[in-house]
């Protein structure tokens, strides 16, 4: 009976951690301005964030950010992995965009 109860015990606690709630990352905020990405020597990203001391490469599939180009954004994205690449920036995948 103790085995099974460990062995129970040991199931629950495993499929706690690997279906829980522990992967929602619904991402950060980043504010700034959009603008297209053009010509670069990273090559990826269809438009960055300018945040005055920083700028980041964006993608997104969720938002046409071509609709926000010149606007100051507070953008909510997730990082991809394996980026920065070739000196680039900070690489996100955006979700939501509001307007400042």
């Amino acid at each position: 009976m103790k085995l099974f109860s460990s062995l129970a015990i040991g199931i629950l606690i495993l499929f706690n951690t690997s279906c829980g709630s522990g992967n929602t990352d619904e991402g950060q905020q980043y504010s700034g301005t959009i603008q297209p990405t053009g010509i670069t020597s990273y090559q990826y990203g269809t438009h960055t964030l300018e945040t005055g001391d920083e700028f980041y490469a964006l993608k997104s599939e969720a938002v046409d950010l071509s609709q926000y180009e010149g606007q100051k954004v507070t953008i909510t994205a997730t990082k991809i992995e394996g980026y920065p690449v070739d000196g680039g920036p900070v690489y996100l995948n955006v979700t939501k965009v509001k307007n400042q």
